[in-house]
């Protein structure tokens, strides 16, 4: 690295910069190797010796940036350079990538993932003794960008049926079932209202966990499309093999692990420190209890954790992305009172900065911390209390992501909330996966023996589900997939004010399924 440690070394930065700066049209800028890059044509950056070092400027998304160069390097083409906001707060590695780089790079990846793609289709017109029609990728993300998916034609047998094929053409996990299952029964939407003919069978074809999990989530569509849809398990050699095709009864009959304990509200009195944190803000700030102490929550966003060290209690403070400081270290008590500072100035409904990280953090988050202090904000029916937060219904590293929140109407049934404040096309096939673990458990009698809900009297009946957003946020492709859901999975959407955060209120409510319209098989 070259360091910058006074003037001319600052003005000799700024002249060698400036050059390479000035040799490309076009530079892509990500503040972080992960952030979303913002790109400067020439003559919207400036590099100015400005108080005895160097500071780059230019115009981002977030509106104008100013960094403080303190050190910096060329690595190849790109630039990398040691930065610090102006007041000497922010710091952020900034990475400087020519835009003509950028395009190749991203030409090099659509190259690999097409060859995959033709390489998958080969090998499913192999496997099924078909003549191949068309393979191509998936759309990308954005406009020119290569998918993840393969989207494979064959025709196959004597009257030469047309069948669809799909699989991912990049790394793809148990992770991505419902974003997979989602894109490909759009696709094959797409395929039976643009010819008008029917299509003989859709293939699904993915390597071992998340063919597993494909599988898993097959059960859960209505007949006319569980009929068409096959999983095929691709393994490293290249071969298919066809799954066998649970019914959800046998899913739901199958041994339902043990839930993991459920992060809630503190079930016990919070220790001294932390209940004299959350009586700073008490409308605001929550408690979560765990077995090595309790983190304290601003609406929904972790900021600090208090632990018992040696007999002693002990509170860390600290927001992601920002370094955590314990409080008894010397001059620490400014920095956390500067902290909830910013948080009451920025993560509140009226903030005036809607782009500052403390209002953008977390939202769903946000949405749970409201819904949890009155749930019945969404629907009257509910129980207030107990009223459980990312409910976990299995354990261990590869379990499903956990439930929004479960909670208990005053009939007795069980209802699975799933929150959402951005699109997302897979909520309704989220929604039914949740339904099937949670079903599972209280078929299972392991939610009443756990007393997840006290003394209250659970009703023997499949659980409701939830899926709740912002009206203006649900995905274009929502009532689509929706209706792809077995009709005897009670499910119902909840249209929120788009401005939720001062106050949850539902303007509408829609069924989204009919109720044992169809016996589980």
């Amino acid at each position: 690295m070259n360091q910058l440690r006074d003037p001319e070394g600052a003005e000799e930065a700024r002249r060698l910069l400036s050059a390479l700066l000035g040799a490309h049209g076009a530079w892509l800028v990500r503040e972080g190797r992960d952030r979303a890059g913002v790109e400067l044509r020439r003559g919207e950056w400036e590099l100015r010796v400005a108080g005895g070092g160097l500071v780059l400027s230019y115009w981002g998304e977030a509106g104008a940036r100013s960094w403080r160069v303190r050190a910096w390097r060329a690595e190849g083409e790109a630039l990398f350079l040691e930065a610090a906001g102006r007041a000497g707060g922010r710091r952020a590695p900034l990475w400087l990538v020519p835009r003509a780089s950028v395009a190749s790079a991203r030409e090099v990846l659509a190259d690999a993932r097409r060859a995959e793609c033709e390489r998958l289709a080969a090998l499913v017109c192999r496997a099924a003794g078909a003549r191949l029609e068309r393979a191509t990728l998936s759309a990308g993300a954005r406009r020119g960008e290569p998918g993840r998916w393969a989207r494979i034609l064959f025709r196959r047998g004597v009257a030469r049926t047309r069948f669809a094929a799909t699989a991912p053409v990049v790394p793809a996990g148990a992770e991505t079932a419902e974003s997979f299952l989602a894109s490909a029964l759009l696709w094959l939407a797409r395929l039976e209202e643009g010819t008008g003919a029917g299509v003989g069978g859709l293939w699904l074809v993915a390597p071992r966990s998340l063919a597993a999990a494909v599988g898993e989530r097959v059960p859960l569509l209505r007949a006319g499309l569980r009929t068409l849809v096959s999983v095929y398990e691709l393994d490293a050699e290249g071969g298919l093999t066809h799954t066998h095709a649970p019914t959800l009864e046998e899913l739901l009959e199958a041994p339902a692990p043990q839930p993991s304990r459920p992060a809630r509200a503190a079930p016990r009195a919070p220790s001294e420190l932390a209940a004299a944190v959350a009586a700073l803000a008490p409308a605001e700030i929550d408690c979560v209890y765990a077995r090595k102490g309790e983190t304290l929550r601003y609406l929904g966003l972790p900021f600090a954790r208090a632990r018992r060290v040696a007999g002693r209690e002990q509170l860390w403070f600290g927001v992601e992305g920002r370094a955590r400081r314990a409080l008894s270290d010397e001059g620490c008590a400014e920095d956390f009172a500067k902290l909830l500072a910013d948080l009451a100035a920025h993560r509140r409904a009226g903030a005036p900065e809607r782009d500052h990280a403390l209002y953008r953090a977390a939202p769903e988050a946000w949405l749970e911390a409201l819904l949890r202090r009155d749930v019945t904000r969404l629907d009257p029916g509910l129980r207030l209390a107990p009223l459980h937060a990312q409910f976990r219904a299995e354990r261990g590293a590869g379990a499903a992501r956990p439930v929004d929140l479960l909670a208990l109407r005053r009939d007795g049934r069980l209802v699975v909330v799933e929150l959402k404040v951005s699109e997302d096309a897979a909520l309704a096939l989220q929604g039914a996966d949740y339904w099937r673990r949670v079903y599972g458990q209280h078929r299972a009698g392991h939610i009443a023996r756990a007393r997840l809900f006290g003394d209250a009297e659970l009703s023997e009946e499949a659980p409701l589900v939830y899926l709740v957003a912002p009206l203006l946020r649900f995905h274009r492709s929502f009532a689509s997939l929706a209706r792809c859901v077995r009709p005897e999975i009670e499910m119902y959407r909840f249209d929120l004010n788009e401005d939720w955060r001062a106050g949850v209120r539902v303007a509408r409510r829609v069924t989204l399924t009919n109720r044992l319209t169809e016996r589980i098989p």
